[in-house]
């Protein structure tokens, strides 16, 4: 398989990834979880196109025209590029014949990007350190991600049935 043709799937193992993802959050908010609010990073994401990019509270900030939308983009965006990347890291037949443990690990680490960049830059500090309850956050973040992951190898074992 050309590398090039390999693009359509990841974009398709990223949205279905995320959408598991979205899924979980949603079951989550249900039961009265706090999750992420995707017009926040919207909203940081604009204020980024502006030059700011670090944030004492992201809610304080002023709001961004379009923040929901610009939000929910962002979001399906980087569970795109994650499923690029793990593909980039397992190689192209990762896809045709997907393994659970590589699409968890790869899930649990890109919890670093809100751990490290996301929460410091919208005001929550590293590992939510700004919070008051950091290290509920964070597990959140690594479960949250951990079914990101489970999300990666899910879509592609689908992918992999419907293209066999």
């Amino acid at each position: 398989m050309a590398p090039l043709s390999v693009l359509p799937q990841a974009v398709a193992v990223g949205i279905g990834a995320t959408a598991v993802m979205d899924l979980w959050l949603l079951v989550l908010k249900r039961s009265g979880v706090p999750t992420m609010d995707f017009a926040l990073l919207g909203r940081w994401v604009g204020h980024l196109f502006q030059g700011q990019v670090v944030h004492q509270a992201i809610r304080r900030a002023s709001p961004v025209a379009g923040e929901v939308g610009l939000g929910w983009l962002t979001h399906y965006a980087v569970g795109i590029v994650f499923a690029g990347l793990l593909v980039a890291l397992q190689g192209v037949s990762w896809l045709d014949d997907p393994a659970v443990l590589p699409a968890l690990a790869w899930g649990l680490a890109t919890a670093a990007a809100p751990l490290l960049v996301l929460q410091p830059a919208m005001g929550a500090g590293f590992a939510s350190s700004r919070t008051p309850a950091p290290l509920k956050n964070s597990l959140r973040s690594l479960v949250n991600h951990a079914v990101f992951g489970l999300g990666l190898y899910l879509s592609a074992a689908v992918l992999s049935r419907l293209t066999a």
